[in-house]
């Protein structure tokens, strides 16, 4: 038995083939194309298609070795992830009939205030400018027209119909995640409910592929489509951090953490915002920071990254933390741990070379991961007793110690952490147990102790002592 898993991201898609015991049996990738302006920002959806044809016949007929493994297990069901707050219009038949929006795309704030205006209570703390919502009001869907996301354009056309969407990436368009689009809202907004897409949990079957996609992907005809989640909920399933306690913490060119609760967080700030759990019995509550790793490229550009972490290790092993730290902001502004517009960033200590700014960011981005658990703790969820570290900063293995050392727990480090592989999970589970199928397949390659330190816990206090006296913390 294999499992196929689908990743529509903003650079690429990808698709991995993962056999029963969660071992990877063929992985395929291929780039997509962005449209950007300003604050505009779009894709081809019909390139999406193309694209997920091309990928999906690679990990079904991949090299002599891959396809051996493939053709000895049957295809059991695919799933799809994409990123959040990505909408495009389609037909009555389910293919594209606008250009995609993407998940950053900002044209439409200049409609935050109405959608605020039509539920004030709803989304007032919650809706921010770039979500899903204001930009289907700025597109104006026809009645001849449905609204979909990324994965559900990519699962339409894999199943010749539209299809359902899921509730996680439903959740930006307004969904209420207690089961219900907000007709009463909607209607003051002028959308119709008839556009929208029926909304069912992850996990759910939503279609099957048909014979004519079999022929062009390899994929078998009759495979059951299941609904899928964003790419940040995907992550979490692929590091198996499905349980209260256990969390993820994504680190690319931003930071943003994910995890579990029994109960709905309810945040005043509008910092944290929640997702159903895929087996619908709790919440999958988390945020995204303005902090990241791709602060190191705009802030010290043309640097070789690499030389600086070995350079790092040795300062490490040398002398400890320097005294430094950076808030690096990748862009302005600040959304998570705290919501706060007008932040900039700072430094704090000396930082006299390249070498003690690439620390000082290290150690920056390691405290506001901190300060985002701390603020979770807070709200009611439970503190962390693991974290597993995923994105591109954990080829850091600096970073990777530090950042145990900052949250005192220990961090794992999955040896599959993407999000198709997280599909490919979710697929597995149809009709069971998400986090016990996660449980049987993802598979932890290291976990990382954290060491105590008073140097970084007195600087972790000044840092915090700098974002109170410039007005970000309330």
């Amino acid at each position: 038995m294999a499992w196929i898993g689908l990743d529509l991201g903003t650079q690429s898609v990808r698709a991995v083939l993962v056999g029963a015991a969660g071992e990877v049996l063929a992985r395929a990738a291929r780039p997509l194309t962005s449209h950007r302006d300003g604050v505009r920002h779009e894709q081809d959806p019909r390139e999406w298609i193309t694209t997920v044809e091309q990928v999906l016949a690679e990990v079904t007929q991949a090299d002599d070795t891959q396809r051996s493994l493939a053709q000895d297990r049957e295809i059991e069901g695919l799933a799809i992830c994409s990123t959040s707050g990505t909408v495009v219009l389609t037909d009555r038949q389910g293919r594209p009939a606008s250009a995609a929006l993407m998940y950053d795309d900002a044209r439409a704030a200049e409609l935050l205030p109405r959608v605020v205006a039509a539920d004030p209570e709803r989304w007032a703390a919650a809706m921010q400018p770039t979500w899903a919502l204001p930009k289907i009001l700025w597109l104006g869907p026809a009645d001849d027209q449905l609204v979909a996301h990324s994965a559900d354009v990519v699962a339409a056309d894999l199943a010749g119909h539209p299809v359902a969407t899921d509730t996680s990436h439903a959740l930006k368009t307004g969904y209420d995640l207690a089961g219900s689009w907000p007709a009463e809202a909607f209607e003051k907004l002028g959308l119709p409910v008839g556009t929208l897409p029926e909304v069912v949990l992850p996990g759910t079957v939503i279609g099957a592929v048909s014979k004519a996609k079999a022929q062009v992907t390899g994929v078998p005809a009759g495979t059951p489509i299941v609904a899928g989640m964003t790419d940040g909920c995907a992550a979490q399933i692929a590091a198996g951090a499905l349980t209260p306690g256990a969390w993820n913490s994504v680190l690319g060119t931003t930071l943003v953490l994910k995890g579990v609760t029994k109960d709905l967080l309810r945040d005043p700030t509008g910092a944290v915002y929640s997702h159903r759990h895929p087996d619908g019995d709790g919440w999958l509550p988390g945020g995204a920071s303005n902090t990241g790793a791709g602060a190191l490229t705009s802030m010290l550009p043309g640097a070789d990254l690499d030389a600086l972490d070995r350079a790092a290790v040795e300062q490490a092993h040398r002398t400890g933390p320097v005294d430094a730290a950076i808030y690096p902001l990748t862009k302005p502004g600040e959304r998570f741990p705290f919501v706060a517009p007008d932040a900039v960033g700072f430094e704090l200590g000396d930082v006299p070379d390249d070498l003690h700014r690439y620390l000082g960011v290290l150690q920056g981005v390691a405290f506001v991961e901190r300060l985002a658990f701390e603020h979770l703790t807070r709200l009611g969820a439970e503190p962390p007793r693991s974290v597993a570290l995923t994105g591109g900063a954990v080829r850091s293995e600096h970073w990777n110690q530090l950042r145990a050392d900052v949250l005192g727990v220990p961090v794992e480090l999955p040896e599959a952490a993407d999000p198709a592989y997280g599909m490919a999970v979710l697929a597995a589970s149809r009709g069971t147990s998400v986090a016990g199928t996660a449980r049987r397949m993802v598979r932890i390659s290291r976990v990382i102790e954290p060491r105590p330190s008073e140097r970084l816990t007195d600087l972790y206090g000044a840092f915090v002592a700098e974002l109170e006296r410039r007005g970000y913390l309330r």
